[in-house]
């Protein structure tokens, strides 16, 4: 028997930013897919023991610890086969920023694997076994670590705004460049680099 719950239909109320409990899915020990898309959940998320589920999509949340989303998982839902964390900041791919490549995405793969072997599928995409080997090789080792900053070195980065243009640059709106054909073509006969080579060196 299937059972497919959606957070709309547990008539579960709105996660607040600093809760994102939801002990109402106790009730349902047989639950074996859950979609929390678009809820606004975040790294204080808790779920209950669900030995069945196998789906569970996260998409377009506020997730940002990966590590410590794969550690509760493989500990209330050891059943899961499918997880997909589309549009969350521990998801890195082009959904959330520009900045990250493919490169970025397929370490991140390798670590969710390591976390959680029995995946099958993860963010719509099948696991091969090509990454399941990586995983258990480099996995442990594709940990993305951010540097902890304090909240004096925050202060004092947003007092001292770095900004290459000098404050007197002339505006962007005020340029005089134009385009144009040049009459006069260059071929370095008088340049300082070339008056002490000789032909031979060349």
């Amino acid at each position: 028997m299937l059972v497919c719950v959606m957070a709309e239909e547990l008539m579960l109320p709105a996660p607040e930013k600093d809760c994102g409990s939801l002990e109402g899915l106790s009730s349902f020990h047989s639950l074996e897919e859950l979609i929390l898309d678009n809820n606004l959940l975040g790294d204080d998320l808790v779920l209950p023991g669900l030995p069945r589920l196998h789906t569970l999509t996260l998409n377009k949340n506020q997730i940002s610890d990966l590590e410590c989303l794969l550690d509760h998982l493989a500990e209330v839902t050891p059943a899961l086969e499918y997880l997909s964390l589309l549009g969350n900041v521990a998801c890195p791919n082009e959904l959330v920023s520009l900045e990250k490549d493919e490169e970025d995405y397929k370490r991140y793969r390798y670590f969710v694997l390591h976390k959680l072997p029995n995946l099958k599928f993860l963010d719509a995409q099948k696991v091969t076994k090509q990454e399941r080997e990586e995983a258990l090789v480099r996995g442990a080792f594709m940990k993305v670590v951010k540097p902890k900053v304090s909240s004096e070195e925050v202060a004092a980065s947003l007092e001292h705004h770095y900004t290459p243009l000098p404050s007197a640059s002339r505006e962007l709106t005020s340029h005089r460049g134009v385009l144009g054909k040049c009459r006069y073509v260059y071929y370095g006969k008088n340049s300082e680099g070339n008056r002490f080579i000789r032909d031979d060196q060349l």
